[in-house]
C-alpha cells in the first residue's frame, strides 16, 4: 500500500509539472496571415525573459516611490530605460538591466529661475544631446540634459493656423537630427505639430483623412451653429503616438479611426485610413505595403460578443517602435499583441496575449526596442515585459541584414534556413526569389514569387524570362501573328460565304450551321441583320441557346484559363455558377423588357426577344477567349489591354442588344432608350418581388412545419 501511495504521489507531481510547463507553452502563440486571412502558427521569434515591477527595480530599496501610472516608455542609445510617470509628475531611469539610476521631472528650477515641474506628463523622446517630455497639463515640451538635468521649456507654439480657439495638449513628442520637433496633441485634428529647434511653429505634418458622412452633411443644412460646432463626423482623427527612424520617416499611430474604415484601410492594403503611417519631410505616407494585407493590427475581427468573451472590434494600436534591419512594431492595446513587419510592410511574426503568465500583458500602454530586445510597458500590471529572441528570430534578423547590405547569397542561406523552422512563411521565398532573381534565373525566380503570392516580384521576372525567351525564338512571334490573323480573316470569310448561300434559299428551312454563323452578319450590319433575324427567319431559338451557352463555356473558362498573374489564388467557378450569372440577367431581360413592350407597343414577341438578346452576346467569345490566352504572354503591365477587351465585348454586346430591341419592336431611338432603362428597372423589381415571395414561402414552409411538428407532439 506505501508503494502504490508513494507510486500515485510521484504521478501526480509529475502530470502537475507537465501541466504546468504546458501552460506556460500555452502563454501566447506567434502566427502570421496566410493570403486568405488564415491565422498561420509560426515558430516563436521571441520568448519572454522577464518581468521589471517596481521592487526588481530597487524602488523600494533607494527610497522612491512604487510606479502607479506609467504612460510611455522609450530606451537611449546606452540601452538605458526611461518610463514616464504620470500620477507621480516624474521620469524613471533605469539601467539595461532595469535597475533603477534616478528620477527626474518632478522638481527643477526653470529657466525664469522659478521652481517648476511636470504635471502630468505623457510622453518623451531621448535625443541625441537631450531628453524631450511631453508635459502635457502644463501645455509644453520640457527639455532636460540627458543626465536629468532641467535645460530648457518649448512652449505652446503661436500661428494663425492653430485657430484662437484651440487647446493644446502635447501626449507624445519626436525629434529629428536637425533639432526639428514633432508633437502629437491630443485635441490637435490637423496633423502632427512640427516646430523647429527653438520652438518656432512651421506648420502641420500629415493631416488624416476622415470619411465624408453625406447624412451628416444633410443634418447640417438644418442644425444651429452650436449643434455645428459640436459635431465632428467629418473632423480629421488624431494621433496617439509618435517615433522617428534613423532617415527621418515619421511613424506616427493613431487608434480613433472608425472600425469599418481601419479594416478597410487592412484588407484593402491602403494607406488613407491606415492606424499606422510613415510620413516623410512633406507630410506624405511612404509606408511599403507589399503584404497581403495593410500593416495596423488583426485583419479578420470578431463583429459581436459571445458566450466565450471574446475581444470584438478593429485593433487599438496604440505605439510604434523602430527594430533592427528597418523593422518596426505596433502593439495592440485591446488584444496584448505584438506586430512587427519589415521595411516593405510585409509581415514578419505576431505575438502576445492578455493573462498573468510571464509572457502576457493586460493592458499595453508602449513598446521599445533595447538592442535585439523588445520591451512592452504594461500599465495595469505596472511592469515592463522583456521578451528576448529566439534562434529563429536571430536567423530572420540576419537574413534581413544581409538582404539589406546586398550579401545576396548569404541571404538565400539564411532564407533557406528559415523555411527549415517555418514553410509558410512567405517572406523568405521572396528573398530567394529576389536572389534568382538578380543571378538571371527567371524562372526559378518566378517559382519561389509564385510561393509567396507576390505577383509584382513575378511579373518582374516572367518579363524578363519572356525577353530571353523571345530574343532566342524572335521568329516564332511574327509567325504567331500572322497566323492568327490569317485564321481570323478566314474565319469570316468563311461565315460570310455561308451567310451569302442561305440568303439566295429564299423561304427554305436553313442549317442549324446557317442559323449560328448569321451571327457573324450582324457584327457588321446590326439594322439590317436583326430586321432579317425577326422577319427572314435567319435566326432560331436554337441558335439563340448556342450562343448563350457558348457563353456561358466562355466565362466558365476564364474562370479556369486564366494565368497565374490574373488569377493567383487559383480561384475558380464551376460550369453551374457561370450558367446562373449568364441566365439570370439574360432571363430577367427578356421578362421585363417584353411585359414593358406589350403595355407600349412593341412588335417583337418573348421568342424574338430572346433570339435578339441572345445573338447579341456573339462578341463575348470572340474577343474573351482571346483575352484569356493573352494572360499567358502578358505582365501585370499589359494588363490594360486584357481588359480592354474584356470591356469591348461588353461595349459590343451592349450595342447589339440596344439595336437589336429597337429592330424587334419598331422603337424610334428615343422612344428605345427609354424603354432600355426601363427595363433594367424592371428587372430589379421582378428580382425584388422574386426574393419577396420567396421569402414568404418560406415562412409559410415553417410556419406548417412547426404546426405539424407540434400535433406529432401532442399525438
Amino acid at each position: 500500500m506505501k508503494k502504490l501511495i508513494s507510486i500515485a504521489a510521484i504521478v501526480m507531481c509529475l502530470l502537475t509539472l507537465l501541466g504546468g510547463l504546458t501552460v506556460f507553452g500555452a502563454a501566447y502563440k506567434t502566427y502570421t496571415y496566410s493570403i486568405y486571412g488564415i491565422p498561420v502558427d509560426s515558430p516563436d521569434a521571441y520568448t519572454p525573459d522577464r518581468q521589471a515591477n517596481s521592487d526588481t527595480m530597487g524602488l523600494k530599496a533607494s527610497s522612491i516611490p512604487y510606479i502607479e501610472d506609467p504612460t510611455d516608455m522609450v530606451v537611449d542609445d546606452e540601452l538605458n530605460v526611461y518610463i514616464v510617470e504620470r500620477k507621480q509628475n516624474r521620469i524613471i531611469k533605469l539601467d539595461r538591466n532595469y535597475r533603477f539610476l534616478q528620477e527626474f521631472g518632478t522638481s527643477f528650477i526653470n529657466d525664469q529661475g522659478v521652481p517648476d515641474g511636470l504635471s502630468s506628463p505623457t510622453g518623451m523622446f531621448v535625443a541625441s544631446d537631450a531628453i524631450y517630455v511631453a508635459d502635457t497639463d502644463n501645455a509644453r515640451i520640457v527639455v532636460f540634459n540627458r543626465d536629468g538635468t532641467f535645460k530648457r521649456i518649448v512652449l505652446e507654439p503661436q500661428s494663425q493656423l492653430m485657430g484662437s480657439d484651440a487647446i493644446y495638449k502635447p501626449v507624445a513628442v519626436a525629434v529629428d537630427s536637425d533639432g526639428n520637433i514633432y508633437v502629437v496633441s491630443s485635441t490637435t485634428y490637423m496633423g502632427i505639430i512640427v516646430m523647429n529647434s527653438k520652438g518656432t511653429f512651421k506648420g502641420f505634418l500629415g493631416a488624416q483623412k476622415s470619411k465624408v458622412d453625406l447624412v451628416a452633411i444633410f443634418w447640417r443644412q438644418f442644425q444651429t451653429p452650436e449643434q455645428i460646432a459640436r459635431s465632428n463626423k467629418i473632423i480629421p482623427t488624431e494621433y496617439n503616438n509618435i517615433t522617428i527612424d534613423s532617415e527621418g520617416f515619421v511613424f506616427v499611430t493613431t487608434s480613433s479611426i472608425s472600425k469599418e474604415s481601419q479594416q478597410e484601410s487592412i484588407k484593402n492594403n491602403t494607406a488613407d485610413y491606415s492606424p499606422v503611417k510613415k510620413l516623410n519631410a512633406s507630410g506624405n505616407d511612404v509606408m511599403m505595403r507589399s503584404g497581403f494585407f495593410g500593416p495596423g493590427g488583426e485583419v479578420y475581427i470578431q463583429e459581436k460578443e459571445t458566450d466565450d468573451s471574446s475581444i470584438v472590434g478593429a485593433s487599438s494600436i496604440v505605439d510604434v517602435a523602430i527594430g533592427p534591419e528597418n523593422t518596426w512594431s505596433i502593439i495592440d492595446e485591446k488584444r496584448s499583441k505584438i506586430y512587427t513587419y519589415d521595411q516593405y510592410g510585409r509581415l514578419l511574426f505576431i505575438f502576445g496575449d492578455m493573462g498573468q503568465m510571464l509572457g502576457n500583458t493586460v493592458k499595453l500602454k508602449a513598446i521599445c526596442y533595447q538592442g535585439t530586445k523588445i520591451l512592452v510597458l504594461d500599465s495595469s500590471a505596472l511592469n515592463i515585459t522583456v521578451y528576448e529572441q529566439t534562434q529563429y528570430g536571430e536567423i530572420l534578423i540576419k537574413a534581413l541584414k544581409n538582404n539589406n547590405d546586398r550579401n545576396y547569397d548569404m541571404a538565400v542561406d539564411d532564407w533557406k534556413s528559415i523555411l527549415q523552422r517555418n514553410g509558410n512563411f512567405d517572406t523568405a521565398y521572396v528573398g530567394i526569389g529576389k536572389a534568382y532573381y538578380r543571378d538571371g534565373r527567371w524562372e526559378d525566380a518566378m517559382e519561389q514569387f509564385k510561393f509567396a503570392y507576390d505577383t509584382i516580384d513575378y511579373s518582374e521576372a516572367f518579363h524578363m524570362y519572356r525577353k530571353e525567351w523571345v530574343s532566342k525564338h524572335v521568329w516564332v512571334v511574327p509567325v504567331v501573328v500572322v497566323a492568327f490573323l490569317f485564321l481570323l480573316t478566314r474565319l469570316f470569310k468563311w461565315a460570310g460565304k455561308v451567310n451569302k448561300q442561305a440568303t439566295l434559299m429564299g423561304g427554305k428551312k436553313r442549317t442549324f450551321k446557317q442559323e449560328v454563323l448569321y451571327a457573324f452578319h450582324l457584327f457588321s450590319h446590326p439594322f439590317d441583320g436583326f430586321w432579317d433575324l425577326k422577319h427572314e427567319k435567319r435566326g432560331s431559338v436554337r441558335g439563340a441557346i448556342f450562343w448563350l451557352a457558348l457563353a456561358v463555356l466562355t466565362f466558365t473558362y476564364q474562370s479556369v484559363g486564366q494565368s497565374y498573374l490574373f488569377n493567383p489564388t487559383g480561384a475558380t467557378s464551376s460550369v453551374f455558377i457561370q450558367a446562373i450569372s449568364i441566365l439570370m440577367p439574360v432571363f430577367l431581360w427578356v421578362t421585363s423588357n417584353w411585359c414593358l413592350t406589350t403595355l407600349f407597343d412593341g412588335e417583337g414577341s418573348y421568342k424574338d426577344i430572346f433570339i435578339a438578346s441572345c445573338y447579341s452576346l456573339a462578341p463575348i467569345p470572340l474577343l474573351v477567349i482571346p483575352s484569356v490566352l493573352l494572360t499567358h504572354v502578358f505582365t501585370l503591365n499589359e494588363v490594360g489591354i486584357v481588359s480592354l477587351l474584356v470591356s469591348l465585348a461588353w461595349v459590343w454586346v451592349g450595342i447589339l442588344v440596344f439595336s437589336g430591341m429597337m429592330i424587334t419592336h419598331g422603337y424610334s431611338l428615343f422612344k428605345n432608350l427609354l424603354t432600355c432603362i426601363a427595363t433594367i428597372v424592371g428587372a430589379a423589381f421582378i428580382m425584388f418581388v422574386a426574393l419577396l415571395f420567396t421569402g414568404l414561402i418560406q415562412k409559410i414552409v415553417g410556419f406548417i412545419s412547426s404546426i405539424v411538428t407540434e400535433l406529432s407532439y401532442r399525438s
